[in-house]
């Protein structure tokens, strides 16, 4: 795992929150209530799912790794490390 794994998880967030119907969406997904989620951000796991969030929506992807200045690839490898599944 690299060391920015998790705070790029937690900049992809704050993106993510910083758009109501994208947050809505995430918090669908993953099942997690705001409150939950708020408690699990020091996991691996939730971290992971944050970014496997925007690994699936091709067009948010993009758009996050823009405003964080990061290759979208980046973002997505990231999410494979906090899984362990990366190679």
């Amino acid at each position: 795992m690299h060391e920015g794994d998790e705070a790029l998880a937690l900049h992809a967030l704050g993106w993510i929150l910083g758009d109501e119907p994208r947050a809505e969406r995430l918090l669908g997904l993953t099942g997690l209530a705001p409150d939950e989620l708020r408690a699990s951000l020091g996991e691996r796991a939730t971290l992971a799912a944050i970014l496997a969030f925007l690994a699936g929506h091709e067009n948010d992807l993009v758009a996050c790794a823009d405003a964080l200045q990061v290759p979208p690839a980046s973002l997505a490898a990231a999410a494979q490390r906090l899984e362990g599944t990366a190679t």
